[in-house]
């Protein structure tokens, strides 16, 4: 195509076209829950075990109050998403908080941002403060003074500095006062009270740092402190603790009696102190990774019973000098906290990294809870399967899955609609776009795999160093791409870039190692070159200098660009011949993470690189652009939020300036090439959007949440449209996707979720139909908002007259009618919204109306061009807004047995009109029972009136009877258990909803019933005409005799 015309055409988008609400473009999850996703905190009212708040590492804050039957997210629109604790108030348990920040150290853990409080159960929240701890490792309450409280700050994981220590607050969260402090590099991951003295605390510090290339996890600054005071002065309890670094440590203080003291310290092991922490004794070698676990919780029945959080769970019985794990079996591992029931021993609740599992029987069997769709998603790629396309990705801890994008059932996307295409980790996947049963999925460090959909099998594809060979580097999450111009040809990347053309069968090596090189040990952190003793040096880190982005032009054989941790592009023009080295980029700081590279679909010379330096602890958004092949570069981050790092780009295959960015918290998007960007859509909460792919054939938009699952956005080409020139038209028709439409399965019977009870999870498919979308300019004011908007700030209020008081009252509102025809003119359907501004989406469902009741659909239109038209009301009268635009409506045909020809769609129009007239008889026949009712009531009751009529109205009522058994059938005889003759309603109902909801030929048993229906109509009309006229007589009789009239006008 001409690009340079493109974007000539496409160059009028301007602020005011990025500037419109896109709310109407409404993201859809899809799931899954399959295997939910990490935990990190879970609290459960004391006062009623039915209700818990659930604290996710990166999906939000969720509540049940029944249980875990359901689950409601309450946090989807605050500043953060990730989670690292939540506290229940002893005093009110409408109280909530939640420190933001998951309390670990992961490679993958998300910022938040301070303290959040919600007294209404969590319905609404306010940020109360701590905005730059970015990690709250604890929170407690004053069981008696719910004013005052003690925040565990553990401060920033990727840098030094920031809101760390002990907090406390005594007016609710107002104000703050930072207790204990150690330093900028040390932070506290817990503070405990004793249960009998609120004044007594415990508070555990933990030095740590994290960054791309290392980790390290304590310190000679990490240790155990004391207040007696309630926090005002602390000492550091010594005896018998360990005086070398020291890594994170977790405390845990016996319910049954709190002078025990349970201490785990990373690095040394088990401790217990039996005198409230004056000394302490090492009972095990037992201890934790601080970077993923380091939590005691001891038992409320058992003083000796201590449960530690771990990959596999584990428990103590004898106070900790040994311990035994817990028991996964058919549970997910990676634990992070538990709930032992004060009333049980035996019922407990643990949070890992699948979720949150139950138990009765002390772990001996575990119960999941399937509908908590918060998984952790890396990638995201999609295929070209029909009809409907699937979504892949991987997950930190849950495999890597793939499911589909819609299902032809009416209760969606379900739990077993997913399939699992490598264990572990699982990262970035692909799919052979001309055959969608090759999947390649992949684990943690390049465990490659070539899964066969059809029998799923899979064959173990990556490649390794030969015994001459040098180690490789494989990043936690590596890049993998099949060439847009060979389906079988793969690239795949370590520190090394690997070519196959047999799909994985063999490689070659087409690059040296492509990063700096950097001997990640030498580099210093928190101020210092730290020993290779240090506690969990590198533990849990990719080792530093390997390739984490990976493009090939589609425009460009053998054009490909990388990128490394290390903050080197390097492009190679020749398939990996040559590779050109590039190390400085403008804006960015020097060594960032390349976390994206997208060469241009339209452009060969253009590419867009996405820099993330988020594990150095800056968390703005790079993104730049070169239109030169990386020669030079220019910044296209615009207006983006400045806190928002981001992860990853797109670029429309259509409009050259539409572009989207992942970022950490949400998706945006720009029409004008970068100037300007806006969030996208409506739907999405808050959360770090990881990956984004462009199914081109529907041109959906499939993003990766990491912490929410999957998430579409239906066909988005409207948003292509975007101009201001557009936009200065009073109204505006979007071009119009074909609408598929189809008669939903019910697999599980009725209307979901069936009887499988209201933990069944299901996700949405999209509407059936079709998405018209169209731009209406300025809002239409009633007369009452008119004279509201006149009056304000006025000094001098008009009061309004009578006239326009009564004016007001009877105004009808201003609407708009979508009218649709089919391609000769014919009309089809009404759809009413209301006369307001902006871009708006509306379905219509591919039905026809009933003829019965034309708000509501009968029976699919046939396949083909349909036009609307928007036509708004106002003041009294129609004005049409938008002409006839026209769209086209397609079937999805996955039939056994289709019809083949009009019969269906024909017999369809003949049972819908039978509809209508059945409906006419039978509104005449409910009126002329009611008639009859009521005089017959009112021959009763007056002294004159005729006995005579009243026995004439009698029989009339008994034929009556006989036309409601022929209507009907006989309910008086099929209640004694007789068998009986179906009535024409029966008859009507099986050919018109039999026929409505099908799209096979219709039967011969329908045709029949439709055929004595409109045969039968007829007399019975004729008979109720006789049977009305004789009541009538008798009510005109009557009415000289002084009855009360039984009714208004009359024919």
């Amino acid at each position: 195509m001409n690009t340079s015309k493109f974007i000539t055409i496409f160059f009028i988008a301007s602020f005011s076209a990025i500037a419109q609400n896109t709310n109407s473009f409404n993201w859809r999850s899809i799931g899954p829950a399959v295997t939910s996703g990490r935990v990190a905190d879970i609290a459960v009212n004391p006062n009623n075990h039915d209700n818990w708040v659930i604290a996710t590492a990166s999906g939000g804050v969720w509540t049940t109050k029944n249980h875990g039957l359901t689950f409601n997210p309450v946090f989807d629109n605050q500043g953060s998403y990730s989670i690292g604790c939540v506290t229940i108030d002893p005093n009110n348990s409408n109280v909530i908080w939640v420190g933001t920040g998951e309390n670990n150290n992961q490679r993958s853990v998300a910022y938040g941002d301070g303290i959040y409080k919600s007294t209404d159960g969590g319905s609404s929240w306010k940020n109360m403060g701590l905005k730059n701890s970015e990690h709250i490792g604890m929170i407690k309450i004053h069981p008696e003074n719910s004013n005052i409280i003690w925040v565990a700050a553990y401060g920033p994981l990727w840098n030094s500095g920031g809101d760390r220590g002990i907090y406390k607050s005594e007016d609710g969260g107002e104000s703050w006062s930072r207790v204990l402090n150690i330093s900028e590099h040390t932070g506290f991951n817990e503070i405990h009270l004793d249960p009998r003295n609120p004044d007594v605390l415990y508070a555990t510090s933990h030095q740590r740092q994290r960054k791309v290339w290392t980790y390290i996890s304590g310190g000679p600054e990490s240790g155990l402190y004391k207040s007696v005071d309630g926090g005002i002065n602390w000492m550091e309890l010594k005896n018998g603790i360990p005086g070398s670094d020291k890594g994170r440590i977790a405390l845990a203080i016996s319910p049954v009696n709190p002078d025990i003291i349970y201490c785990m310290i990373e690095g040394h092991g088990f401790y217990k102190s039996i005198n409230n922490g004056s000394s302490f004794k090492k009972q095990s070698e037992h201890s934790t990774s601080g970077n993923y676990y380091v939590e005691l919780f001891a038992s409320p029945h058992n003083i000796n019973t201590v449960y530690s959080m771990d990959t596999y769970a584990q428990w103590s019985e004898d106070g900790g000098k040994s311990f035994k794990r817990l028991g996964e079996n058919g549970k997910h591992v990676d634990n992070h906290v538990a709930w032992i029931d004060p009333n049980n021993k035996n019922h407990l609740i643990l949070g890992c990294d699948g979720g949150i599992y139950e138990t009765w029987d002390h772990a001996n069997s575990w119960h999941f809870k399937s509908n908590l769709p918060i998984t952790q998603f890396y990638r995201v790629a999609t295929d070209n399967a029909s009809p409907f396309y699937n979504v892949y990705g991987g997950t930190q801890d849950n495999f890597s899955l793939g499911g589909p994008s819609r299902t032809i059932n009416n209760r969606g996307i379900v739990n077993s609609d997913w399939y699992v295409t490598q264990t572990g980790d699982g990262f970035e996947s692909q799919v052979d776009p001309l055959d969608p049963n090759i999947v390649y999925a992949q684990a943690q460090y390049g465990w490659l795999r070539r899964y066969d959909r059809l029998s799923g099998e899979g064959v173990p594809i990556k490649p390794l160093p030969g015994v001459e060979d040098k180690p490789l580097r494989w990043n936690w999450d590596a890049p993998l791409l099949i060439s847009p111009h060979d389906h079988k040809t793969l690239y795949f990347a370590a520190n090394k870039l690997f070519k196959s053309t047999d799909r994985g069968d063999s490689w070659e090596t087409i690059s040296g190692d492509l990063t700096r090189q950097i001997d990640r040990n030498a580099l210093p952190i928190m101020d210092k070159i730290w020993s290779i003793d240090a506690i969990g040096k590198n533990r849990s880190t990719t080792i530093y200098g390997n390739i984490v982005s990976l493009h090939e032009s589609s425009l460009e054989k053998g054009l490909i660009y990388i990128g490394t941790d290390d903050g080197l592009i390097q492009v190679t023009e020749n398939d990996g011949k040559d590779w050109r080295k590039i190390e400085k980029f403008p804006f960015v700081p020097n060594k960032t993470y390349v976390n994206d590279i997208k060469a241009s679909q339209h452009e060969n010379n253009v590419v867009y690189a996405a820099f993330n330096n988020h594990k150095n602890g800056d968390f703005q958004p790079y993104l730049l652009k070169s239109q030169n092949k990386g020669k030079t570069w220019s910044d296209i981050s615009g207006n983006l939020p400045k806190r928002g790092s981001i992860y990853s780009l797109a670029e429309d295959h259509v409009n050259p300036l539409l572009l989207f960015v992942g970022t950490e918290f949400g998706i945006y998007f720009t029409a004008d090439g970068g100037e300007k960007w806006k969030k996208l859509g409506s739907g999405l909460p808050t959360i770090a959007v990881r990956d984004i792919e462009i199914q081109k054939r529907e041109n959906d938009l499939v993003i990766a949440t990491f912490g929410r699952g999957f998430y579409i956005l239906d066909d988005y080409s409207p948003i292509r449209e975007f101009s201001s020139e557009n936009f200065e038209n009073d109204a505006y028709s979007f071009q119009t996707k074909s609408g598929l439409i189809f008669n939903e399965a019910s697999p599980i019977g009725y209307r979901p979720p069936g009887f499988l009870g209201a933990g069944y999870f299901m996700a949405d498919n999209p509407d059936l139909g079709v998405k018209l979308t169209y731009f209406i300019k300025n809002s239409v004011k009633t007369l009452k908002a008119k004279r509201q908007e006149k009056e304000k700030g006025s000094t001098n209020i008009s009061y309004p007259t009578k006239k326009q008081i009564r004016n007001e009252k009877n105004e009808i509102k201003p609407y708009l009618i979508i009218a649709i025809n089919d391609a000769n003119g014919k009309p089809i359907r009404r759809i009413t919204k209301p006369f307001s501004k902006g871009i708006h989406r509306v379905n219509w469902d591919g039905k026809v109306n009933r003829k019965d009741n034309p708000s509501r659909g009968a029976y699919f239109a046939n396949a083909g061009d349909y036009y609307y038209q928007i036509i708004g009301y106002k003041e009294g009268s129609f004005d049409t807004l938008l002409t006839s635009k026209k769209f086209s409506l397609t079937h999805l045909n996955n039939l056994t047995l289709p019809a083949l020809d009009d019969e269906l769609i024909n017999f369809q129009a003949l049972s819908n009109s039978t509809l209508r007239d059945f409906d006419k008889f039978q509104m005449s026949l409910d009126e002329t029972i009611d008639l009859a009712k009521k005089l017959g009531k009112a021959l009763k009751a007056t002294p004159e009136a005729s006995l005579k009529d009243l026995e004439e109205l009698n029989y009339q009522e008994d034929l009556l009877r006989e036309i409601i058994i022929e209507i009907n059938g006989d309910a008086d005889i099929s209640a004694k258990e007789f068998e009986v003759l179906p009535g024409l309603g029966e008859r009507l109902s099986i050919a018109t909803w039999g026929s409505f909801s099908m799209r096979s030929k219709p039967t011969s048993t329908m045709k029949e019933q439709i055929r004595i229906v409109r045969e039968t109509l007829p007399g019975l009309e004729k008979k109720l005409e006789e049977i009305l006229y004789a009541i009538e007589k008798i009510e005109t009789r009557n009415e000289t005799f002084g009855i009360p009239y039984i009714r208004g006008f009359e024919d």
